[in-house]
């Protein structure tokens, strides 16, 4: 049986038109599903596959999504950093599910141009960016004139960009009263500010710390989020402090995770001597010993959001940031 080349030989051979083939084979309800079946028939039994890239071309749609990851503060931090992993394999899924492809990209911005970059290719259909780093400037400025793009992140007013993101001042705020309840006073703060969403975290803190009188009780240390990275830093500053802080609040898991090793090689008890919080809620902060203390952010229903989002932009509307609620979880480590 001769194998079939193009649409308008499998037009000829069902006797319509190119254009009923190509919306029959695209699943068009404009055609009706008896002829719908008959061409798709033909074209499994002549193993016709259609040309994604000339339908993609008379589409003027990819069915890709760009993914980029900004390492403007913390150009180390790897693709397999947990949060990132756990991000990506949501993202897979939601945006396979609803037909898309996924592009991935891991930027180190050496200037302003490099979503503008990926926003003008013509090789995707919309962009999600995951986390703003240092590089809200830069986001807003490419927001201003590309719709179809959706930040994870924090949300700060005034802000051009659509964000999806927990928040961020609340979750800190969270941490920290919880370890003054705890009895705590002297409370350390593990992050680097320069990150949007951990300078949000960190001012979480400082409002708890103020309410209880205690705001200069508290002691940032801009900590690394790669775990590498972190453990020297953290083993210096617990190891050299004039007074140990009674409870650490992390700006991420991955952090809060650092602390505990150096805590447990330092002879310390935890949360007995220290009490540590983490930030996200990550599948693998339930394995720690002590089980960690978190902040969880509820990235399945902030993946959702992005991919939801996002495709509505796609389609022509406008969409509102979302600012979801986090929530401490209570285990041992704190």
């Amino acid at each position: 049986m001769a194998k079939i080349r193009n649409i308008k030989e499998l037009a000829e051979l069902a006797g319509v038109s190119t254009g009923t083939v190509s919306r029959a084979l695209a699943g068009s309800e404009l055609i009706s599903l008896k002829t719908r079946k008959r061409i798709q028939a033909l074209a499994d039994e002549h193993s016709f596959r259609p040309n994604a890239l000339a339908r993609n071309l008379r589409t003027q749609r990819s069915g890709a999504i760009g993914v980029l990851i900004p390492l403007g503060h913390e150009a180390g931090q790897p693709m397999s950093d947990p949060f990132f992993i756990t991000m990506l394999g949501l993202l897979a899924d939601a945006l396979t599910e609803r037909g898309y492809d996924l592009l991935l990209s891991r930027v180190i911005p050496t200037d302003d141009l490099w979503l503008e970059r990926m926003t003008s290719s013509g090789r995707v259909d919309g962009v999600i960016v995951i986390g703003q780093s240092d590089q809200s400037a830069t986001i807003d400025a490419v927001a201003a004139q590309y719709r179809p793009l959706v930040v994870w992140g924090g949300y700060s007013r005034g802000q051009l960009h659509c964000s999806v993101g927990s928040d961020n001042r609340l979750g800190g705020d969270l941490a920290a009263s919880h370890l003054i309840a705890q009895g705590c006073r002297r409370i350390a703060f593990f992050g680097d500010p320069r990150a949007q969403e951990i300078a949000q975290r960190l001012d979480g803190c400082r409002d708890a710390m103020a309410r209880a009188g205690l705001q200069d009780e508290l002691t940032v240390l801009p900590a690394h989020l790669v775990a590498e990275a972190a453990h020297p830093d953290i083993a210096r500053f617990l190891g050299h402090a004039g007074q140990r802080p009674q409870g650490i609040v992390a700006a991420s898991d991955v952090i809060a995770m650092s602390a505990l090793r150096v805590l447990a090689e330092q002879g310390l008890s935890v949360p007995e001597d220290v009490r540590v919080i983490g930030y996200d809620g990550l599948a693998m902060s339930e394995q720690t010993v002590p089980r960690l203390t978190t902040v969880s952010q509820d990235l399945t229903q902030g993946a959702s959001h992005l991919v939801d989002m996002l495709l509505r932009r796609i389609a022509g509307e406008e969409t509102q940031s979302v600012v979801m609620k986090p929530r401490l979880i209570v285990r041992m480590s704190g």
